[in-house]
């Protein structure tokens, strides 16, 4: 097996020892991204929607890099701090998945880094 890293200067660097994505087989595990936004390096904690928005840009840019897009998602995991915010971040996850929705499970969690929200990570395949 030979593994690459993914790293695009357009979403935000590690703040742990991982990378933003790993490509095997085929196969792209992209780490769970959070609302940082990479170039002012601030949190965008304004409004759920806000806050949902950065975290799919995040990985729009690491699918970019890739060279592929939200249509190769297999999976997602979406971490919530509250299942309240289950319908507004749906809500604006949806508008980036046109057609063949990927698997996917939501929970609400104790805690995420940085005290933010929401996090998702995705399983991608060239």
């Amino acid at each position: 097996m030979v593994k690459k890293i993914i790293h695009s200067t357009n979403a935000p660097a590690p703040i742990g020892p991982y990378n933003q994505a790993i490509e095997a087989n085929g196969f792209i595990f992209i780490s769970g991204q959070i609302a940082l936004n990479a170039e002012s390096n601030t949190l965008i904690l304004d409004s759920i929607e806000e806050e949902t928005e950065q975290v799919m840009q995040n990985l729009k840019a690491i699918l970019t890099e890739a060279g592929i897009d939200f249509d190769h998602v297999l999976k997602t995991s979406i971490f919530l701090s509250d299942m309240a915010y289950f319908s507004t971040v749906n809500t604006t996850y949806s508008k980036y998945f046109t057609k063949d929705f990927p698997a996917r499970e939501t929970v609400q969690v104790a805690g995420l880094p940085r005290n933010v929200n929401v996090e998702i990570s995705m399983i991608a395949i060239r």
